[in-house]
């Protein structure tokens, strides 16, 4: 009889490391996910049908190089805005214009709300 030679059997990869590392992701990106909801900034947006407009003007002007406070330039926001307000929670209108980024936007509005103004309305 002639002895043939015997193929070698194919072992199937297993499939349990890749398993555990597709879990692994999803669990870090469900994390990950959760870690960013803190950071949003709530906003009131003007044109909504609230009531008439009361008081002095209020509107900040954000360029890519300075910003305007009824279309004067202010260094010191919160105090440049305080002799205009009776109260925190007066509307305080902020545009952006001629390029100015987000960031330049979201950091105006932590330094208005940690300076305790809290109605604040975003235009177009």
């Amino acid at each position: 009889m002639l002895d043939l030679p015997t193929r070698p059997q194919r072992r199937r990869p297993s499939l349990t490391p890749m398993i555990d590392v597709v879990f692994l992701l999803l669990v870090f990106f469900m994390l990950a996910a959760r870690f960013g909801a803190p950071l949003a900034q709530p906003l009131h947006l003007a044109g909504s049908g609230g009531e008439a407009w009361q008081g002095p003007p209020r509107l900040i002007t954000l360029r890519p190089d300075q910003t305007l406070l009824n279309g004067q330039p202010v260094t010191d926001l919160p105090a440049a805005l305080a002799p205009l307000m009776k109260d925190p929670t007066d509307t305080i209108i902020l545009r952006s214009r001629d390029g100015a980024d987000v960031q330049r936007l979201v950091d105006t509005l932590t330094a208005l709300r940690a300076a305790g103004m809290t109605n604040l309305a975003v235009v177009e």
